[in-house]
């Protein structure tokens, strides 16, 4: 009789919903013995940030909920390791499960490693190679603490081997691709956020910002200041505001008001912004995530950093970098404009992510480290 592999995936933001959905999915489909508990942190805990993914994405409702919410860095963290630490201490499983960059992530695998508990981690080896990023920290610590490193790209693969953790990789492909493959065609026919919203295809563009190095208060108002001219020369945006750049427009910027062409909207869920990335003329964005899925849906990306570590998507000529103070976004807006797009929903191919088979990669990669670790 074949003894299963108990695992814990510990997710907490948005990003990390889209990503444990296909690896659910493998695990309930194959016959590869995982027993997974899934552990939401409560980073993201408002029904546009949470609720709506796990109904949307068909994931599992969390096992437990610690329900940490937001705050500073540290503190939150704090929270999150110790809230974790007592959970796995109950019932240890025989590996945890962490995806991407967030704090959840860093918590999960911290508090796992410091139990001798062995951490996987999916999406390893990005790196940005800019340290002022807590996200960069995040992932070189997770990556360092891991037993298991899932890679999604060539690139990942060469910054493990680089850092000396080449023998704990494995080349996966990204989960994030798996979604967007699996979730495209379910958004076109069940999304009606362009009726809602008065949209026509081909006819407006997409831009959101949420990263803490972009949302001071001094950068925020740079960057909507550059936002608001692109909308004037090029026409209508729609501006899905996150709750963090919110409460700084709120608190700190009340005086700026968006361009007549700028419309402004609560976060949506995952198939309405697929539906919109399917018809949006190009994607403005800090996003790691939005950059790949505009990737996958053939929409042109312009990128409100000073880097990526999406280099694929650069590499590829879909992205383009803007710098992070907004003086580049009208002229990489119009590097992208015009260009052709594709409209057919995208389909399972080789390509700089994989090819669409990533969960099932890690499913597979787990079971065997689990029969091995006996």
């Amino acid at each position: 009789m074949t003894t299963k592999v108990r695992t814990v995936s510990i997710v907490g933001a948005r990003p990390q919903f889209v990503k444990v959905s296909p690896v659910s999915r493998a695990m309930k489909s194959s016959a590869m013995c995982i027993e997974d508990r899934l552990v939401h942190t409560g980073q993201h805990y408002d029904d546009t940030m949470s609720r709506i993914f796990f109904e949307e994405l068909e994931i599992p409702q969390p096992d437990a909920n610690l329900g940490i919410g937001s705050g500073p860095q540290g503190y939150q963290t704090g929270r999150m390791l110790e809230a974790i630490e007592a959970y796995l201490s109950a019932d240890p499983p025989d590996a945890v499960i962490v995806y991407g960059d967030t704090n959840s992530t860093l918590a999960g695998a911290l508090a796992a490693a410091k139990m001798h508990i062995a951490v996987a981690h999916v999406e390893a080896g990005l790196r940005s190679f800019n340290r002022r990023m807590p996200e960069e920290l995040n992932r070189i610590a997770t990556d360092h603490v891991s037993e298991i490193l899932f890679a999604p790209t060539a690139t990942a693969m060469r910054n493990l081997a680089a850092e000396g953790l080449a023998a704990k990789s494995v080349a996966t492909g990204d989960v994030m691709y798996d979604a967007v493959l699996f979730n495209a065609q379910v958004a076109a026919a069940r999304s009606r956020i362009l009726d809602t919203l008065g949209l026509a295809a081909g006819e407006f563009g997409i831009a959101t910002i949420h990263r803490a190095e972009n949302t001071t208060v001094s950068a925020l108002a740079k960057l909507l200041d550059a936002l608001n001219r692109a909308a004037a020369r090029f026409g209508r945006i729609v501006f899905p505001v996150h709750p963090r750049t919110l409460s700084i427009l709120r608190r700190e910027l009340s005086g700026w008001r968006p361009s007549p062409r700028m419309m402004m909207i609560a976060p949506v869920g995952y198939l309405d912004m697929l539906a919109l990335v399917q018809h949006a003329r190009w994607v403005l964005t800090d996003s790691g995530g939005l950059q790949k899925e505009a990737f996958f849906l053939g929409c042109p990306c312009v990128t409100l950093r000073d880097e990526t570590e999406w280099v694929e998507t650069l590499e590829q000529g879909a992205n383009v970098i803007a710098g992070a103070d907004g003086a580049g976004l009208e002229r990489a807006v119009a590097a992208v404009e015009g260009r052709a797009r594709s409209s057919a929903p995208p389909a399972p191919r080789d390509g700089p992510f994989g090819a669409g088979d990533a969960a099932a990669r890690i499913v597979e990669a787990l079971r065997s480290y689990g029969e091995g670790s006996r």
